[in-house]
């Protein structure tokens, strides 16, 4: 809170909840793997041994739900080649997968993981979720593409098992 807004949390930001956090984290993992090429396992008990939580360089980090965080990291390392052409089949045609940086692969994978593989959470909790972590990335375009194709991948993968895609 800022003495700012005389002590009123501003609207506009919401405080992070464990999934969020575990969301954030699993997407900063992902891009680490794509960058550095660390594996799985590696990554994963890095993150829950040194940051999850932890302090680095006088920052503490947020409290994560630590299960979120691997379901998240472990689902898209899985169900790459299946969760890949559903984000291509999402994008236009001039903006094919590779061309998007790490971290915007991240996301997508994330947000499209879940929106496949997790039934259990509403689509608009999917898609608010990584839009806020693409804006915490960026201040362009970028936002409004994640929005764009996670609704469009709802609107494929969940019409297709339960009829429309709730929102």
């Amino acid at each position: 809170m800022s003495d700012q807004n005389n002590g009123v949390p501003n609207p506009e930001i919401r405080p992070a909840n464990k999934r969020g956090t575990a969301r954030l984290a699993a997407v900063q993992a992902l891009y680490q793997m794509d960058i550095g090429g660390a594996g799985l396992l590696e990554t994963a008990a890095e993150y829950e041994a040194f940051r999850l939580g932890k302090e680095i360089d006088g920052f503490t980090y947020r409290e994560a739900d630590p299960q979120w965080f691997r379901a998240i990291l472990s689902g898209v390392v899985e169900n790459q080649k299946s969760i890949d052409p559903v984000i291509h089949t999402s994008l236009t045609d001039d903006w094919p997968l590779s061309r998007l940086d790490s971290t915007l692969r991240a996301i997508l994978r994330a947000g499209t993981y879940e929106l496949t593989k997790r039934q259990d959470v509403p689509v608009a909790v999917i898609v608010s979720e990584y839009v806020d972590i693409a804006k915490a990335f960026y201040t362009e375009d970028e936002p409004k593409l994640v929005n764009a194709v996670l609704d469009r991948v709802a609107r494929r993968v969940r019409e297709d098992k339960k009829g429309p895609a709730k929102r």
